[in-house]
């Protein structure tokens, strides 16, 4: 019985990592739906064991959602990542591994998609290193169904490599900014669930 409860708690911890992979790529990579809005309204903000660490990040995030309109939510993702010409903040890799956009970290980043046997969808205007799409790569390499791609080897190299190398910087940006508030606090449970994220990767070494 033991054995059964531990093997079905790593499970749901993979399940848990992968859903929260899979929901910073849909909220960064555009204003998030009505339905999205009102399902992170009604969410549980109690963690399932008193004192997790994304426990506080997440209810204050929630509890932003829930103060915000879906028109104030998706004007601040406008004002802070779209329009036209330079954005407000960026959210791309290479910009903040090397001061510009489409540089050696994005031939990085696809080079290790390559090698991984993934690529971008060419319907996706965005270039692979936003961070919407390197999430996404995570969560694939969570819950994938290929257990030579989808290990904890391979998430460990790849958010050392494309996501714990900026997403500091990157967060750090987005809470800074004066027009940010929903993404303010999106930002801050992103950190703090990167920090989760990285201690967990560095249990392995």
């Amino acid at each position: 019985m033991t054995e059964r409860l531990s093997v079905s708690s790593a499970l749901d911890e993979e399940t848990a990592r992968a859903e929260v992979y899979g929901l910073l790529a849909t909220l960064y990579y555009a204003p998030p739906s009505a339905e999205l809005l009102a399902q992170l309204r009604v969410a549980v903000t109690e963690a399932p064991a008193a004192g997790g660490f994304l426990e506080e990040p997440w209810r204050q995030f929630v509890g932003v959602v829930r103060s915000l309109s879906d028109e104030q939510v998706a004007n601040e993702y406008d004002a802070l990542f779209g329009g036209v010409g330079k954005p407000e903040v960026y959210l791309f890799g290479s910009y903040y591994l090397s001061g510009f956009l489409n540089e050696k970290p994005l031939a990085a980043l696809r080079a290790d998609l390559s090698a991984l046997g993934l690529a971008r969808d060419e319907t996706i205007p965005e270039t692979e290193d936003h961070f919407a799409c390197v999430c996404e790569v995570m969560r694939y390499l969570i819950a994938g169904d290929d257990a030579a791609i989808a290990n904890l080897t391979q998430q460990q190299k790849f958010f050392s490599a494309h996501v714990q190398s900026w997403v500091t910087p990157l967060c750090d940006a987005i809470t800074a900014h004066p027009k940010a508030n929903f993404y303010a606090a999106l930002a801050a449970f992103t950190a703090a669930f990167a920090n989760v994220e990285t201690q967990g990767f560095d249990l392995m070494a």
